[in-house]
């Protein structure tokens, strides 16, 4: 089975370690974006990168995603349940 893109590139120092930097074209074919968790597998002949789940959002994410007419409105219920002081 062929591979749906690849790419030849050059491991680099990177700090105290190792790093490859992965090129637009290819995180695009991988369905990767920053903060995806990835799991690192060595494998037989190389390294096996793996999606291990979704993205956390950053605030400024979380708040362009929010929907004023799915999630604001009135929470509580408009006449009293027990014996609340309204």
């Amino acid at each position: 089975m062929a591979p749906a893109l690849k790419v030849e590139q050059t491991v680099q120092e990177w700090g105290n370690g190792l790093g490859v930097r992965i090129t637009s074209p290819v995180a695009k074919a991988a369905h990767l974006s920053q903060g995806v968790p990835i799991s690192v597998e060595v494998v037989k002949n190389g390294v096996l990168l793996r999606v291990v789940g979704k993205p956390k959002l950053s605030l400024n994410q979380k708040l362009k995603a929010f929907d004023p007419e799915k999630h604001s409105g009135e929470v509580m219920a408009t006449i009293a349940a027990g014996k609340e002081i309204i």
